[in-house]
């Protein structure tokens, strides 16, 4: 009963953040940064997926009908890389299929860096997080061992186990936060891949269409409208 006693009263008078160290400190702020990219991320991607699909449908039937300028809004209206890769490749519909790969490549490229953008400094903050623990581990250690010697002879177990315990409590919330970023990396790693598998399948599924399914005779004939249009547009965003 005193030992259960004993072992509440230690566990209330313990704290992570007064009791562990200037470690504990460092690691809370890696933590904070970590969770605040992975929520920066999240959103960033979630803004930037679609329904490929369902997009690419409509696209479609716009083509079809003959209505390129409208297929060229719909891309303008529609957020992320995927709208923006199908309108490069839409602008250049009337000079041929390697044209159109080559415009699609192009945009992808500008497009994949900013998905991708601070995935490696989640994964890098995951993997800091645990050696800061183990650091700050091993200098608590350290800093028990010389408390000890200098008490001497008259040294209690109570003061090295107290050490200990501060010195465990870094590397315990160093792994806590490697688990927390290392599924928020996978987590953004999947979106990442699943909006890249969105681009490639959709402007693929759209040259074919292009090439063999529309009226490439028509197309030839709007298609430089349509690049008209985008120009005149990007014209008179650029002079406001």
């Amino acid at each position: 009963m005193n030992t259960t006693n004993l072992t509440e009263n230690s566990l209330e008078q313990f704290s992570f953040f007064a009791d562990g160290g200037p470690f504990v400190w460092v690691i809370v702020a890696i933590g904070f940064f970590g969770i605040v990219f992975l929520i920066e991320r999240t959103l960033y991607l979630h803004r930037g997926q679609i329904r490929a699909a369902t997009f690419l449908d409509g696209i479609c039937n716009n083509l079809r009908s003959g209505r390129y300028v409208e297929a060229l809004t719909v891309c303008e209206e529609t957020p992320g890389p995927v709208a923006r890769v199908v309108k490069a490749i839409l602008l250049h519909a009337n000079e041929g299929e390697s044209r159109m790969r080559i415009a699609a490549e192009q945009a992808a490229v500008l497009e994949i860096p900013s998905l991708e953008r601070r995935a490696g400094t989640l994964r890098t903050l995951a993997a800091v997080a645990p050696l800061v623990g183990f650091a700050g581990t091993v200098f608590e250690l350290l800093h028990a061992f010389l408390l000890m010697k200098s008490e001497g002879h008259y040294a209690s177990a109570d003061l090295f186990s107290g050490g200990i315990a501060e010195a465990l409590a870094a590397t315990g919330l160093g792994i806590v936060v490697c688990i927390i970023l290392t599924l928020g990396h996978h987590f953004v790693l999947g979106r990442i891949r699943a909006i890249t598998h969105d681009i490639e399948k959709t402007g693929i599924d759209l040259i074919s269409f292009i090439c063999y399914e529309s009226d490439v005779s028509a197309l030839e004939k709007k298609a430089p409208a349509v690049a008209g249009v985008a120009t005149d547009s990007g014209g008179n965003k650029a002079g406001k």
